[in-house]
């Protein structure tokens, strides 16, 4: 299919909030062929996920897991004991639910706000309840690391971006001096 162009923080569809996808829509070719754009966009910028929004579609659906060989996160848990992770998949309409309200933090970075990282604080437990790409209700449970990831992508649905979690601005960093100074406080 297509890269497409990743908007950027200041671009006023990642404020907004998405909407559902009809479930009959979901099987259509138009919405394969959206989401394939997805998944060739986030191999294109080497991301853990991206949502609609992310490619200028405001419509409730996101890729997102947690490959253990992304360059862009190579800080994350390769340890299935130490953090489960998820298989990379598409989640549409999710609806989230914390089951864990516990805090975690985590140096996060976004494709829609390049070269920047920012420590934010999550809940460590979520349930997802969501339509999956065959058009079936499912639901995924997450700790650690990936609750952090998926609360992080179901944001961009909700017209939020991961700086507007940033509750200390002195950890807001440019990547390469994330690399350098904080690095080794993942």
């Amino acid at each position: 299919m297509a890269v497409r162009e990743v908007i950027r923080m200041g671009h006023p569809t990642l404020r907004l909030k998405a909407k559902e996808v009809a479930r009959e829509e979901i099987q259509t070719p138009e919405f394969k062929a959206l989401v394939q754009d997805m998944f060739d966009t986030m191999a294109e910028e080497e991301g853990i996920g991206i949502a609609a929004p992310q490619i200028n579609v405001s419509k409730q659906v996101a890729i997102v897991g947690i490959p253990h060989d992304n360059p862009r996160y190579p800080d994350a848990p390769e340890n299935e004991e130490e953090d489960p992770g998820f298989d990379v998949m598409v989640v549409i309409n999710p609806k989230i639910t914390i089951t864990n309200q516990e805090q975690s933090g985590f140096w996060e970075g976004c494709l829609s706000v390049p070269g920047l990282r920012g420590y934010v604080e999550r809940p460590i437990g979520v349930k997802v309840d969501y339509i999956d790409i065959d058009g079936k209700d499912q639901t995924i449970e997450l700790s650690g690391f990936g609750a952090t990831v998926m609360q992080h992508e179901l944001d961009h649905l909700n017209g939020i971006l991961y700086v507007d979690h940033v509750k200390d601005i002195t950890k807001l960093s440019y990547t390469e001096e994330y690399m350098e100074f904080h690095d080794d406080e993942s």
